[in-house]
């Protein structure tokens, strides 16, 4: 072996260490980087070509692997934004270029447009709600960004009703001159429900709805503003009523005809109230009504759930779901390439990317209010760097007895 042989072996052997140091040195600054993946170097001798009477010393050269696919663990947060994976899969965001990639880094936000855009500035990308595909797919198509909303709904008029359930059979019929539709003080009737509906503006208004026998099988519906009734809620009302009908029954219970009642919300727009689901049956009245319109709402809150579903939760109660948070995968995680901004990209190596569903096949959950923490270990870090101090400072000994050999080599000629 030559002198300058082993000279450019602890050369080679300076710079494993080097390059080995390098990647503690990464794992300790970012230990509390959230998602972040512990990088590890691995050493592969270098042979050269030998003969039975000399050894000639080749080297070390260095790989640098990333433990992707270990989890590391939760820590868990008060904002529903923050997100982690438990699991396998990778969040799919997107830089403001339009470029996607992968990442376990979940710590997002909204931003000045209510985009979900994490530490790294990637926008978290999603289908929307009804759109995301039951298996998984392989490429991008389809997905949007996550944009909480920043404002609620605007009022919705109150158009459409219904009445669903049973009037009495065995009811006593009321005089023609006595009925609601009257609106005279004296005015009876079998049953009374209310409606609560929605003007033009979201404001609410209570409707006193009349359900009045008028013989065999026969009845009147009527309803009025409560808003105009007597002192007690009582008749007469200060205006006649929004609307009257008359249902007629079938001998077997059954509704003869179309059953629907047309009025006009005050201050709102025209309401359908559809009566064709009533019965005439020998029991007690049970009859529930509902209708749409709502007021103006904002947003309270947002959820996500395991299957990476996007919901807003409106000051009225409402729930709306949004968004379907995907997972990507790849049959060889460890093998992605490593990105600034702690995310990554398909490799040759890695394999393509499957994006589909949270929670379902091989594919992990999402955990709302946590982040996942880096994986590396603080204690083994610290080991690894002793360890490569004491080989760094070893190699360049071969190299300094290397050189001091060579001064001996030269001080021959004088």
């Amino acid at each position: 072996m030559s002198l300058y042989g082993m000279m450019r072996t602890s050369v080679s052997g300076m710079a494993a260490q080097s390059s080995r140091l390098a990647t503690t040195a990464d794992n300790i600054a970012n230990s509390d980087t959230t998602g972040y993946k512990r990088a590890s170097t691995e050493f592969s001798s270098m042979i050269m070509p030998n003969t039975g009477r000399s050894y000639t010393s080749g080297g070390v050269t260095t790989t640098v692997i990333n433990s992707i696919s270990k989890q590391g663990i939760h820590k868990y947060t008060t904002s529903a934004s923050d997100l982690a994976v438990d699991g396998n899969g990778f969040f799919v965001v997107q830089d403001p270029s339009g470029t996607n990639f992968l990442t376990r880094a979940g710590a997002f936000v909204p931003d000045g447009m209510g985009r979900l855009v994490n530490a790294g500035g990637f926008q978290l990308m999603a289908y929307e709600y009804g759109t995301a595909p039951t298996g998984g797919v392989g490429d991008y198509g389809g997905l949007v960004p996550v944009t909480i909303p920043q404002a609620g709904s605007d009022p919705e008029a109150s158009t459409q009703g219904a009445y669903h359930g049973s009037l009495p059979s065995g009811a006593t019929p009321v005089a023609a001159g006595d009925l609601p539709s009257a609106n005279g003080a004296s005015a009876q009737y079998t049953a009374k429900s209310s409606l609560v509906v929605y003007d033009t503006q979201g404001n609410q208004k209570t409707l006193d709805v009349y359900f009045t026998s008028t013989g065999p099988d026969s009845w009147e519906v009527s309803v009025f503003d409560r808003d105009d009734a007597a002192t007690g809620g009582s008749f007469p009302y200060a205006n006649g009523p929004l609307g009257t009908t008359t249902l007629n029954f079938n001998p077997d219970g059954t509704l003869a005809g179309a059953g629907t009642l047309a009025l006009t919300v005050p201050n709102g727009a025209a309401l359908n109230l559809d009566l064709s689901s009533l019965k005439q049956v020998g029991s007690e009245f049970k009859a529930i009504g509902e209708v749409n319109g709502h007021p103006a709402t904002s947003v309270e809150k947002v959820e996500i759930g395991r299957d990476g579903t996007v919901y807003a939760l409106y000051s009225d109660g409402t729930t709306l779901a949004l968004y379907t948070i995907p997972l990507a995968e790849v049959p060889s995680p460890d093998r992605l390439t490593v990105l600034p901004g702690n995310v990554f990209t398909v490799s040759g190596d890695s394999g393509p990317v499957t994006i589909g569903r949270a929670d379902s096949e091989s594919r992990g959950s999402i955990v709302s209010g946590a982040l996942e923490n880096s994986n590396v270990d603080i204690a083994e870090e610290l080991t690894d760097m002793i360890a490569a101090q004491r080989s760094y400072t070893a190699n360049s000994k071969v190299f300094q007895t290397g050189s001091e050999l060579m001064d001996v080599l030269v001080n021959l000629k004088r």
